[in-house]
């Protein structure tokens, strides 16, 4: 791959302040692109956007609730002025709870399915009207290997990631013909990001096990034998926002260590 892929690329990256969504935003930073960092957690936006700007890259940050149309108009304009185009946009927001079928209560529902699933359609829809204009852009989705196979008490989580690659087939349909390219990643489990020191305790109840027992269980299910990292969904990420994958769209590529293969 060629030095700085993404040299002076704009990418809006949702759910930034943490987990995937930095680890992306910053791995974008050491790869020439300069970063919009959307959270919902304005202070912690900030601090990305100050980790990014170390690699000598341009940023800002911006509060934006992904279920909110009118902040995603707002925001994506603001971006728009700055730097007077967009080019890649990161859909990494998204919140999970793991409840039995029969005891998922109606707002953890709606929420879960309003912030994974419509929060990536508002942002794909605001943010690819700036790339039809310029008839290019990169469109990634973080999805999750419960996007391919349902889950033990996942029910609304799977449903909203299955929802997501639904999203990115028909919306890189949509936009194939102004050269945009949609595709989605599919983790496994990143065991470094906040979500996990819930889903411990969670998946405790539900696998009638200690919580500090759980992610080894989870890590002995992967073929390749270990957690998935932040950097290795980056990883994708760069090369789905790269010229590299120009001949790619309306993929979920799964990078769970062989533990879902299709």
């Amino acid at each position: 791959m060629e030095p700085l892929p993404l040299k002076d690329k704009i990418a809006v990256i949702t759910g930034s302040a943490s987990g995937i969504g930095q680890g992306i935003a910053l791995r974008f930073a050491q790869e020439g692109s300069h970063v919009a960092c959307w959270d919902l957690n304005l202070q912690g936006a900030e601090a990305t956007a100050s980790r990014v700007k170390e690699f000598g890259r341009e940023a800002m940050a911006c509060s934006v609730d992904v279920t909110q149309s009118s902040q995603i108009e707002a925001a994506a304009k603001q971006v728009f002025d700055r730097w007077g185009q967009i080019d890649i946009l990161v859909n990494s927001a998204g919140i999970i709870k793991a409840n039995f079928i029969t005891e998922i209560p109606e707002e953890v529902w709606d929420a879960i399915i309003t912030v994974n699933l419509k929060g990536t359609f508002l942002c794909i829809r605001e943010i690819a009207k700036y790339m039809i204009e310029r008839k290019q852009g990169k469109i990634i989705s973080i999805s999750s290997k419960s996007g391919k196979k349902g889950g033990l008490w996942l029910g609304a989580y799977c449903a909203s990631k299955f929802g997501i690659i639904g999203l990115t087939q028909s919306a890189a349909m949509d936009l194939a013909p102004f050269k945009i390219n949609v595709n989605a990643i599919c983790p496994g489990n990143v065991f470094s990001t906040p979500m996990w020191d819930l889903l411990d305790k969670e998946y405790s109840k539900k696998l009638g096990v200690p919580p500090q027992e759980v992610r080894k269980i989870y890590r002995e299910k992967v073929p390749l034998g270990r957690e998935c990292t932040v950097e290795d969904v980056a990883n994708v990420a760069v090369f789905l926002a790269s010229s590299y994958s120009d001949y790619m769209t309306g993929q979920a590529i799964n990078v769970t260590g062989g533990q879902e293969v299709h």
